[in-house]
């Protein structure tokens, strides 16, 4: 028998993604994507079926909070105005080591048990053909700027 009434079969991840990035010189000045940027590409998802992303992080290296600001793009080379969207952002820690994660990712549809305080899961869809983008909210290049990173699965 089919998982549901309509003979849709649930999303299956064929390989988890954890990917890490530093981000000293990811910049973007402002939620709006200006033309200098340089930000970095988290999750490549162009090749593949799309991705889901259970976690993104922050891991600070000095005593600077940083905003993060996280993208959708349609490229996968180079972070454009007409191509890409802001997605969220969220602040790295301001001690060396301290980890954040970016908690206001949108809700998923999974049903979960009522354990807690939270009832719902969250998690980041990449779609097909798509990729995530992170950069600093600033217009300098910095030595100690938080280490981004994300973990999940490719389709």
């Amino acid at each position: 028998m089919a998982s549901t009434s309509t003979n849709k079969q649930p999303l299956l991840v064929d390989n988890v993604l954890h990917n890490v990035v530093n981000v000293d010189q990811a910049i973007n000045n402002g939620i709006d994507i200006v033309g200098t940027n340089t930000a970095t590409l988290l999750v490549n998802a162009i090749s593949s079926d799309g991705a889901i992303i259970e976690d993104i992080y922050a891991i600070a290296r000095g005593g600077t909070a940083y905003d993060v600001n996280l993208y959708i793009s349609t490229a996968n080379d180079y972070l454009r105005p007409n191509e890409a969207t802001f997605v969220g952002t969220f602040k790295s820690g301001t001690g060396a080591g301290t980890r954040t994660s970016w908690d206001d990712m949108p809700f998923t549809l999974v049903p979960v048990p009522q354990t807690g305080t939270e009832s719902r899961n969250r998690a980041f869809y990449v779609p097909r053909n798509r990729a995530l983008w992170v950069a600093r909210n600033s217009n300098s290049n910095v030595t100690d700027g938080p280490i981004i990173g994300a973990q999940g699965g490719y389709y």
